[in-house]
């Protein structure tokens, strides 16, 4: 069953609000967003809106759906070139509802899927809005998080073959075998695994999907959201798992790739011009980028296996059930890899 609002909870979240002079009324609540996660509404007294974030019930995996944390970063953003909702309030678990919740901003615009909206529909505002998202992924790894309170999101030493050993862990079974399914591509990432590069703030779930556009041209972000995967570590994974989760006409569709077909319309660069702007404004070498678009692409394929046998044993999204899902992911990493 599908976490919601009951009358209850609505009533303890409208007198959270209110304490936080953030609402003057009784609320109404919506889910939004396309994620498959974290849980997301928009709450609205009439004259007041507010975005409110839980993790999904429970059984939650340790360390995973950290929406404190997330707070925690986006306050850490706040201030730099990286567009993101104003942090409001947190709550911890119990003080609302059973789990904790993180309050933010609503920032005003689309969130484009399968279809750019009329407004940004124009060949010339697309071809902006592809720009602009690939300068706000250059912002974000831009970012001094040295000697701030974004020092403590992650280790990025040794992150290539951690960040592997961490996900293969996920699917391995009691004696720590990797399932067939996964196991080459397992071994191809861990005998080309590069050495440290730079480190950097990374989303990891940087796709169009995950952004707010400015509702008028030109085309621009307005807030990247759902940072609940950040961390810190190689830049080139956010650029591998961009471009892989981005359409191309003929192409299989992975199912990230599936929440953003508004990129085959006429306008939106391609993912080659995409990966060189992002060189151009960086002055990063692309070089290693084909190992790190296998890794996000088992990445994926790791996570929603997790999921789907999550789910098995009571607990999940019902979206993963399907098995093809976790297969589109593992052929579209074998292509990448030529395997």
């Amino acid at each position: 069953m599908i976490w919601d609002w009951t009358p209850e909870r609505r009533e303890a979240l409208t007198a959270f609000l209110r304490r936080h002079n953030l609402v003057d009324g009784p609320v109404t609540t919506r889910r939004i967003g396309d994620g498959h996660s974290n849980l997301t509404y928009l709450v609205d007294d009439g004259e007041h809106r507010v975005v409110v974030r839980r993790p999904p019930p429970p059984p939650v995996p340790p360390g995973a759906h950290d929406v404190l944390r997330e707070a925690e970063l986006l306050r850490g953003l706040a201030g730099s070139d990286v567009p993101v909702p104003a942090v409001l309030a947190t709550a911890g678990p119990g003080e609302v509802v059973d789990a904790p919740l993180l309050l933010m901003s609503h920032v005003v615009g689309p969130v484009v899927t399968t279809t750019t909206p009329p407004a940004l529909a124009s060949p010339a505002v697309r071809r902006e809005v592809g720009a602009g998202m690939v300068d706000a992924l250059a912002a974000l790894h831009a970012v001094d998080w040295r000697g701030t309170s974004l020092e403590g999101l992650g280790r990025p030493e040794g992150f290539a073959r951690r960040h592997l050993a961490r996900l293969r862990r996920l699917v391995a079974d009691e004696d720590g075998a990797r399932p067939a399914a996964f196991a080459d591509l397992d071994a191809w990432l861990e005998e080309r695994a590069p050495a440290d590069g730079e480190a950097t703030v990374i989303h990891n779930d940087f796709r169009l999907g995950n952004l707010v556009l400015a509702p008028e041209p030109p085309g621009r972000v307005a807030a990247v959201l759902d940072w609940e995967l950040a961390t810190l570590g190689d830049p080139l994974l956010d650029v591998a798992y961009l471009l892989a989760s981005y359409p191309v006409a003929g192409e299989p569709l992975v199912p990230t790739a599936q929440l953003g077909t508004a990129v085959l319309e006429p306008g939106w660069p391609s993912r080659e011009e995409l990966a060189e702007r992002y060189a151009a404004a960086t002055g990063r070498d692309l070089a290693r980028l084909t190992w790190y678009t296998v890794l996000a692409l088992w990445k994926l394929a790791v996570l929603y296996e997790y999921s789907r046998r999550r789910l098995r044993h009571g607990g999940g999204d019902p979206y993963y059930e399907d098995p093809a899902l976790v297969r589109a992911f593992l052929g579209a990493a074998h292509r990448a890899a030529g395997t």
